[in-house]
């Protein structure tokens, strides 16, 4: 097992909160107190514009890795913190919001002030974090957060292999690398960001170049790559390096399946050579009697076919109608109350002048009111199918234990 490059822990001094429910807590802060953390931000730009990331921010995936704010939502300093969070941004290299945008980003789309609540989860006072290769990683005793970025060009490729084939396989070797070390090997969701995911190079769709080494990386490693594998997303950004932002646990996940469609894992050749590695909703541990809900990337697939080319009104009603069989899929192996309504929601969207239609679609379908509409983050992104337009990610915390089914 390799040796990993790690800190001694980083301590915080105690924030002034009421105790934490076990290792976790759980808080609430509102958009503009985001804003108040400093080190993140969005140009607001023109109202229904695809707006890129300031040059000094970097897209991680739904989590961002930073100095731990306190219960009140300020820097406590010190410790590294995982927040579970959209916009999904976070603070680079230090330089100022007039440098270029990050290629490898997604963009945000529309007005900044439309920001979503944030969920920050804090763990003790104490944090560990490391590097490993490609990946950067911390945990506070309960969850592992990290991320990895690899240039298709540092990978060696073997015969017959696409360099992004081998980025993945070789990127994901080493997060598995980490896991095994850290005592964290269950992976809990992931969030992939693929540069030019739709292109076709050497005969085969990026993606599907992707999926194949993603597949061969789980299966080498010993992780679950069909039934059991975690909740995920992939999108594509336009340039830069593969990126993989990933959150593991010392218990398992209950992978959980949408009954409207084929588990991606069991995909026919049609759709390339290896399977998509993912499950379709994951029930993570949060906590004692709590639970957190992770909703991979959603969109209009019925059975294993995209439904309504070109018409992204029809394609976000079959995403709302696909996230209320996965979320009650995932109600039915639990206590908690979970609800389609009360996800936080990225919305990535390929094309941003179709945000008003999206929207005024999702508030007929869900109200104006619901959280996942109201504090929703909307990114341009491209979807992993060429033909799909719109695409829905999210994650609730909710009060509540697995039922036995779903923990065996």
């Amino acid at each position: 097992m390799p040796e990993l490059a790690t800190s001694a822990p980083r301590v915080a001094p105690e924030p002034a909160a009421p105790p934490a429910a076990g290792l976790l807590q759980v808080l609430r802060s509102r958009p503009g107190a985001w804003a108040g953390i400093g080190d993140t931000a969005v140009d607001p730009g023109r109202d229904g514009a695809a707006h890129p990331l300031a040059g000094h921010a970097a897209l991680l995936g739904g989590l961002q890795l930073g100095a731990a704010p306190d219960w009140r939502g300020r820097h406590a300093g010190g410790a590294p913190w995982a927040g579970i969070a959209a916009p999904v941004l976070s603070a680079g290299p230090a330089g100022g919001a007039g440098g270029a945008a990050d290629p490898g980003a997604a963009a945000a789309v529309g007005p900044a002030d439309a920001g979503p609540r944030t969920d920050w989860l804090l763990g003790g006072p104490a944090c560990h974090s490391g590097r490993h290769g490609p990946v950067a990683w911390c945990h506070d005793g309960h969850w592992l957060f990290g991320r990895l970025e690899l240039d298709e060009d540092d990978a060696a490729a073997a015969p017959g292999e696409t360099a992004l084939e081998a980025a993945t396989r070789h990127g994901y070797a080493a997060l598995f690398e980490v896991l095994a070390a850290t005592g964290f090997p269950h992976l809990q969701r992931l969030w992939n960001y693929v540069p030019r995911i739709n292109a076709v190079e050497q005969g085969m769709e990026r993606y599907r170049q992707f999926n194949a080494g993603r597949q061969r990386a789980f299966l080498a490693a010993g992780h679950a790559a069909f039934a059991g594998a975690p909740a995920a997303c992939a999108l594509g950004v336009p340039a830069g390096p593969l990126r993989v932002a990933f959150l593991a646990g010392r218990v398992p996940a209950a992978p959980v399946e949408n009954p409207r469609q084929v588990s991606a894992y069991h995909y026919p050749r049609e759709f390339g050579p290896r399977a998509p590695t993912f499950s379709r909703a994951a029930l993570g541990h949060a906590g004692p009697g709590r639970l957190a809900l992770w909703v991979s990337g959603t969109a209009s697939i019925v059975g294993h076919q995209s439904l309504h080319p070109g018409d992204v009104v029809a394609q976000a009603r079959e995403a709302v109608a696909n996230l209320r069989a996965v979320v009650g899929a995932a109600a039915r192996r639990c206590t908690a109350a979970l609800a389609v309504e009360q996800l936080q929601a990225v919305v990535y969207l390929r094309r941003p002048a179709d945000r008003p239609a999206v929207q005024a679609a999702l508030a007929e379908l869900l109200g104006p009111a619901a959280p996942l509409l109201r504090e929703a983050a909307w990114l341009q992104a491209d979807i992993c199918r060429a033909e799909l337009l719109v695409e829905i990610e999210g994650h609730q915390f909710a009060d509540g234990e697995r039922l036995a089914e779903a923990v065996r």
